[in-house]
């Protein structure tokens, strides 16, 4: 289960500049009794050199964004309860997964054949090119509060959202979707069958998803919680009640 987080120790009182020291050991679900082969290691250089391809073409308001990071495994239920918050709160929703796969359906992109294969394998797309689709995204869109779904999923994640946006937005606290292993499994094989279209919707790449969670999330979930800055749900119930709670916690947090 998910929720059986494993303890570690405070690495930071709070987030700020610098990188954050993450322990790597964390224990893995029943899945990952199998080794998972993985695509080979990117020239992040190259991908930052390539970055300004995709750079923002408007500038942001003089006042800040505010960012709500939403986090939580595969099949939480991220996508649903960020779409009823933006009908009820008004936010732009960003899903970094949702801006990879557009530029992945590019025509021309030049980091579609990179993406299909992160994507496929499980893994973490580099954040060279998340951070810049994710900009890109906030300045086209006019708006000044944003659901950023599905990112930061990992220390390289973080590192790069604090080297490149954490000084133009205003973080508000990480919405944390903790949702048992085995309901998450069952929603994501069900879309799947329910013809999602989504690629990764199958068991081969769901298992390699909920690795990559367990291994490089779920510590970048505990780096927020020691920062005091998560706001944890249950979302094993169904998609109504699990909004009641996300609508208090927008409420008590000045959101009307």
């Amino acid at each position: 289960m998910w929720r059986a987080i494993t303890r570690i120790p405070k690495t930071l009182d709070s987030l700020g500049q610098g990188v954050a020291v993450l322990p790597q050991q964390f224990q893995h679900s029943q899945l990952y009794n199998n080794n998972h082969n993985i695509c080979s290691k990117t020239n992040y250089l190259s991908l930052h050199n390539q970055a300004s391809l995709i750079r923002p073409k408007y500038r942001m308001s003089s006042a800040k964004p505010k960012v709500v990071f939403v986090l939580g495994g595969p099949g939480a239920g991220k996508g649903t309860q960020c779409s009823k918050i933006v009908e009820r709160f008004q936010f732009e929703h960003l899903s970094a997964g949702d801006l990879l796969r557009e530029e992945r359906s590019r025509e021309g992109s030049e980091y579609g054949q990179l993406i299909e294969e992160y994507i496929r394998n499980g893994k973490i797309v580099p954040v060279e090119v998340t951070c810049s689709l994710l900009e890109n995204a906030m300045k086209n869109s006019g708006k000044s509060r944003f659901l950023i779904d599905g990112f930061p999923r990992n220390q390289d994640n973080l590192d790069g959202w604090n080297r490149q946006m954490s000084d133009k937005t205003e973080m508000q606290f990480v919405l944390f979707f903790d949702c048992a292993e085995d309901v998450c499994v069952k929603r994501c094989l069900g879309r799947g069958q329910s013809g999602s279209g989504r690629s990764d919707d199958n068991m081969e790449s769901l298992k390699k998803r909920i690795q990559t969670y367990n291994n490089d999330s779920l510590p970048i979930i505990k780096y927020f919680e020691n920062a005091g800055q998560v706001k944890r749900i249950d979302a094993s119930p169904d998609a109504d009640k699990v909004f009641q709670e996300v609508e208090r916690v927008f409420l008590a947090n000045g959101f009307q």
